[in-house]
């Protein structure tokens, strides 16, 4: 059974899509520091980013990328604005509700994999699950494992798995409860050129087929040319944004906003 194949029997029932964007910024800043000697990691941003669709966020360092995907995850509160996931105002949600929604509504990877290493491929796409006291089938389990290619990787510790394979792992138990919007920061940048292209090659399968939404953040004009969108940042402001782009098109932006 190919990967579409196998992303539509294991994941097609979870994807929820209500006709409202996966993620809406509306004149969001976030201060850091003091009121008056603070610094405005983003000032006054309105995104919006259409349901199943690949929005990727790119810039120069300290640009304010890291901090647009952790306040529209909810993982960093903002100082003004409202932040809506997936048609629900999360700006004033308080932590308990702020849980509930990082276990049941997003996912996430992270350029390290996060992996525990004393537990299975099969255990670590569990645990979170067992952690937040949610039933996961072994058959859910292993079928998500089947889902991202490593279907017979299952009993396989991280040790036994090459860096690809790891962050594939770590897909699979970030797509386990099915979220709406799966959240993405660096997502290639452990993995040698030929794991970094297979993991993009499952996210947009995931996008085409199942109609996952993913914002992600990247650095690397390559990985953010997979997207459908990519949205640049300089101090704290979108200053641009390319649809359907290439490689040129990113990186010439890109060139152009650090220079």
């Amino acid at each position: 059974m190919s990967w579409n194949q196998h992303l539509s029997a294991g994941l097609r029932q979870g994807v929820p899509n209500a006709g409202h964007p996966a993620v809406e910024l509306q004149q969001v800043t976030r201060m850091y520091g003091s009121k008056n000697t603070g610094v405005a990691a983003l000032d006054n941003v309105s995104l919006s980013c259409p349901a199943g669709t690949w929005t990727a966020i790119m810039g120069p360092s300290g640009s304010g990328k890291s901090t647009l995907l952790h306040c529209a995850a909810g993982l960093d509160q903002v100082t003004s604005g409202r932040v809506v996931l997936s048609g629900r105002d999360i700006t004033m949600a308080p932590d308990s509700v702020l849980t509930e929604l990082r276990r049941r509504t997003i996912g996430f990877v992270f350029q390290s994999f996060n992996l525990i290493s004393s537990l299975t491929a099969e255990q670590n796409v569990a645990f979170p699950s067992k952690l937040a006291g949610v039933r996961v089938s072994k058959s859910d389990v292993r079928q998500t494992l089947a889902s991202v290619g490593l279907a017979d990787r299952a009993s396989h510790r991280p040790r036994e798995l090459s860096g690809g394979q790891q962050q594939r792992v770590a897909i699979a138990r970030a797509m386990i409860s099915r979220p709406a919007v799966l959240f993405a920061d660096e997502p290639t940048g452990a993995l040698d050129s030929h794991s970094a292209k297979i993991v993009l090659e499952l996210l947009r399968t995931m996008v085409q087929t199942v109609g996952q939404s993913i914002v992600m953040v990247t650095h690397d004009p390559a990985v953010a040319a997979s997207a459908d969108t990519v949205i640049f940042l300089a101090d704290g402001q979108i200053v641009d944004r390319v649809h359907m782009p290439t490689i040129h098109d990113v990186a010439e932006r890109l060139a152009r906003l650090e220079s």
